[in-house]
Parts: C-alpha cells; sequence; structure tokens
C-alpha cells in the first residue's frame, strides 16, 4: 500500500517535499512555513480569463502578517477586464489562492511562490460562471448523479519555431517519437517537462509528434506532453501551467511556439487529445472482465450525441476547422472504435492480454501482480489548443452523464462503432450514415444552441454563458470560411497569423 512518504519522496515540487504531504493536503501553515524558511520574497497569484490564458498579480512580502492577509482574504480584481460577462459597473471580484496549486516559479528572479486561484463575487461566493466553477459543478453533478469520480488528462500538442540550422534534417511529416539529432528541439521538450512536474504537473511522458518542416529559414517541430489522469478539475489546473511554463521557456531560448490548430496548408495540425475515466471506490469502472464495461459504452454515447456542440469549448477559433478534414488523424465523422486513429472517440490499446510482457522482455524478472485495469481510458480527440480547458472537460462531464443516464445509450453506442478505417472505399455507404462535425465556428455555436439545454441541466452552464459563447463562435462570420481559406493562400496565412496564440 503506498504511504504519504512514497508519495512524496520523489515528487519534483519543492513545497509538497519540504511539507511531506501530497498537494491536496497542503495548508495556509505549510505555505506560510516554506516561504519564512526558505528565504521567499515574492507571492504570485494566477488566475484563468476568458482569452483562455493565466494572468499574474505579484505581491511583495514585506512582513509575516501581509503575507497572512493575502493568503487568507485573497485580492480584489477588475472582473469586467477578465470576462466578457461582468459589466464595468459591478466588476468588483475576489481571488483566493489554491494552496494545492503552490509552488516555486522557475522563472522568476527572485524567490517566489505562485498559486492558481479560485474567482469569489461580491457576497463571497464561488463566482458561478466562472469556467473553473463550471468544471467544478459538472464534477459534483456527475458524482451525485453516478456514484463516480470523473478523471481526465490531456495531451498537449504544440510547435516550437527556431534558426534552420541546415544539418540532419527530418524527413518531412514524419517526425513521430524521431531523436536527436534529427529532432532539434527535444532538450527544450525536457526541460519544460521537469519545470511543469515541478509545478505539480502529473506526466505521463513526452515526444516528438508527426509534423515538422521547414518554411523561409525556420524549422517548425510538433511535440507533444501527455499528462496522467487526475480529478478533472486538477487536470485543467495542470494544462493551465503547462501551457505557461512551454511559452516562458520558449520565451527564454529565443524559440516561438505555438498550440495553435493549425500553421500551414498540408502539414499535421496540433490537437489537445483529453483521455477520461471513471473511478468508484479506487477501481476504474472503463472496464469489466477485461473488456470495455457497459458503463465506459454508455458515457461514450452520451459524448457521440454531444460531439457537435462540444466542439464551442474545444474548437474556438475558424482555423480549429481547419485542422478538422479527412486523411489528415483529425476526426470529422461522430463515431468511435478500438485502437482506430481516423474516429473521434477512440479507445486506446488497454493491458488487458493476462500476459506479463515484462517477464517476457526481462527474463530474470519474476511475474508482477499489478492492476493494469487502471490505465484504460477513452480519448476525445476533436479538441485543440484553442479550447476554453474548463469549459471543454465541464462539457465533457456532461456529455458522460448524459450517456449514463440515456435509456437508449447502448444502442448508440452499438450504431456508431467503426471497427477500421471509416475512410476506407468500403465505408463510403457508412460514411454518409454518420454525423459529421461542425465546419466553422457558425456552426459549432448552431450545434450549441440546439443542445443548450443538457449543457443548463442541474445548474451547471448559465443561460448567460451559453449565450456570451454563441455570440462569440459567431463573431467571426466564418460559415464558409473554410472553403474560400482552401483557395486562397494568403486569406489562410492572415488567419494562422491571427490566432497563432491562441489559448
Amino acid at each position: 500500500m503506498e504511504t504519504t512518504n512514497s508519495k512524496v519522496s520523489m515528487c519534483p515540487n519543492e513545497i509538497v517535499k519540504f511539507a511531506g504531504k501530497p498537494a491536496n493536503e497542503l495548508t495556509k501553515a505549510d505555505i506560510i512555513k516554506f516561504i519564512d524558511e526558505k528565504g521567499i520574497e515574492m507571492v504570485n497569484f494566477m488566475y484563468p480569463a476568458h482569452d483562455g490564458r493565466l494572468k499574474t498579480l505579484n505581491f511583495v512580502i514585506n512582513s509575516r502578517e501581509y503575507l497572512e492577509t493575502i493568503l487568507t482574504c485573497g485580492e480584489r480584481v477588475d472582473g469586467s477586464s477578465l470576462f466578457p460577462f461582468i459589466q464595468a459597473g459591478s466588476s468588483d471580484l475576489y481571488v483566493l489562492p489554491k494552496f494545492r496549486t503552490a509552488f516555486v516559479d522557475p522563472f522568476a528572479k527572485l524567490p517566489t511562490v505562485t498559486m492558481l486561484c479560485s474567482y469569489f463575487d461580491k457576497d463571497g461566493k464561488p463566482l458561478e460562471s466562472s469556467p473553473e466553477q463550471i468544471l467544478r459543478k459538472a464534477c459534483k453533478m456527475f458524482n451525485y448523479s453516478t456514484g463516480m469520480t470523473f478523471q481526465a488528462m490531456g495531451e498537449l500538442e504544440y510547435y516550437v519555431i527556431a534558426p534552420d540550422m541546415g544539418t540532419f534534417n527530418a524527413t518531412d511529416q514524419r517526425g513521430y517519437h524521431e531523436s536527436a539529432p534529427f529532432a532539434k528541439t527535444g532538450e527544450f521538450r525536457t526541460e519544460c517537462m521537469a519545470y511543469i512536474a515541478q509545478a505539480g504537473g502529473q506526466i505521463k511522458y513526452g515526444h516528438s509528434e508527426v509534423g515538422n518542416f521547414t518554411l523561409g529559414g525556420l524549422t517548425y517541430e510538433q511535440n507533444e506532453i501527455e499528462f496522467l489522469p487526475v480529478d478533472a478539475e486538477e487536470a485543467a489546473d495542470q494544462l493551465m501551467v503547462a501551457k505557461w511554463v512551454i511559452r516562458n521557456l520558449g520565451h527564454e531560448y529565443g524559440y516561438n511556439v505555438t498550440f495553435a490548430p493549425k500553421i500551414t496548408v498540408g502539414k499535421a495540425g496540433s490537437g489537445m487529445h483529453i483521455h477520461m475515466r471513471m473511478m468508484k471506490d479506487g477501481k476504474n469502472q472503463m472496464l469489466d472482465g477485461g473488456k470495455l464495461s457497459d458503463t465506459a459504452k454508455r458515457a461514450i454515447a452520451g459524448m457521440i450525441e454531444l460531439a457537435p456542440s462540444l466542439t464551442a469549448f474545444g474548437n474556438t477559433n475558424p482555423t480549429s476547422y481547419f485542422r478538422l478534414v479527412p486523411h489528415q488523424e483529425a476526426p470529422t465523422n461522430v463515431c468511435w472504435g478500438d485502437c482506430n486513429r481516423s474516429v473521434l472517440i477512440r479507445v486506446p490499446l488497454g493491458w488487458t492480454q493476462g500476459t506479463d510482457m515484462s517477464a517476457t522482455a526481462n527474463p530474470l524478472e519474476k511475474p508482477a501482480d499489478f492492476d493494469t485495469s487502471q490505465k484504460q481510458t477513452v480519448e476525445m480527440r476533436s479538441p485543440d489548443g484553442s479550447a476554453n480547458i474548463y469549459l471543454l472537460m465541464a462539457g465533457l462531464a456532461v456529455a458522460c452523464r448524459h450517456g449514463l443516464e440515456k435509456a437508449d445509450a447502448l444502442e448508440v453506442a452499438e450504431r456508431t462503432y467503426v471497427s477500421v478505417n471509416i475512410h476506407q472505399k468500403e465505408n463510403a455507404d457508412r460514411l454518409k450514415q454518420l454525423e459529421q462535425l461542425p465546419d466553422s465556428c457558425a456552426a459549432s455555436a448552431d450545434c450549441l444552441e440546439r443542445q443548450r439545454g443538457i449543457y443548463e441541466e442541474l445548474g451547471v452552464f448559465s443561460p448567460q454563458l451559453i449565450d456570451g459563447m454563441e455570440a462569440h463562435l459567431r463573431s467571426f462570420g466564418d460559415a464558409d470560411l473554410r472553403s474560400r481559406a482552401e483557395a486562397d493562400t494568403k486569406l489562410m496565412e492572415k488567419l494562422v497569423a491571427e490566432h497563432f496564440h491562441c489559448g
């Protein structure tokens, strides 16, 4: 059985090691003691705004009393400058630090502790329309309705742009898991991973991705960092911090970095796939007897039904829909399958064979008694780096709950299952029967309007927030933009530049 000491002894987070307890058990007293004994000079609060980026408030520690004040009371911020749904006439909000998110800032010149914050309204209650609070409500209602905990983790894909050195050129669009010297930015990626882990990120692995090309004297290398499944709110926090780390370190290296879904025609776009699992009493509910469980199939059916409107949270600018085109490993058809990268929802290869592969590979090893069922997830492949991470995960929690409550969920799952590549010729008739993902922000807004009632159930998403999302998506006026951009390279380049640093 894992002990508290074993949980923290190899943890890269300095504050967790110092306190000798997991991050979710950190208290205000732990933070103050660390700051006092380690000579920390500043505290930063960070919190996500409507544009998907973390905002920062800096504090100089001038006394213990002041430190206790900011950790207890938080501070005021102007909500109207952070969210479009807040009016200037009543814009004051509070931001309060979440102690479990504390880490030593790797980029600050002065010793600094940084924490993510929650928003509270003028009455001292959690801000109902803040993305973080919507995710919290979605997870609470999921647990209330199903008795299970909704967990998630993301795959961050991004391009690193650096000067072309003209040596060991990689094969165009064949960068998957490439090693140095053909992959040039591996050390940058591993340093990013180290900083993310120090900030509390639970990383699974990192690697080079498919996309790589040279253009205008610059190399474009695609990378991916994938996380481990944790409770969905924590998963969203980790992705926010990870994007912040990658951009800051890129700035220090003199690299440009983008999470944009598409940056040029004919090259791999970047997604932000989300893996999910449902836990109960410490057990993964995605498998039953070594096979995908009915519980998992019902959740998949919920995501299948809400897939068109989920793009409103996971694909939020016009270039998102330049990625969602056929034959480029990005989904367009609303279907699911096992180990199949042409589908919208993939059931990744699981460790269900009942054989000890490690003992086979390493004959000196004794057979291990290891519960591999914990590794099984399902993966939603449509989202990209433009996503509002908190709203996307909230939408996925709502969709999975909807499937678990849906009477004909198993029939929906059976009808939309695809066993082979959907784009093969023999599947032409089947393809016509499947629903398609939206092809624009305008179409995504229409889908959200049709399905908004499901998101608003149990008070998870507010009507005002749905109205705001629809207005934002329609503001692009992009109903026919994809077809126009395909025939107009200059228009494509303009749109890519405009949304280059989205999310």
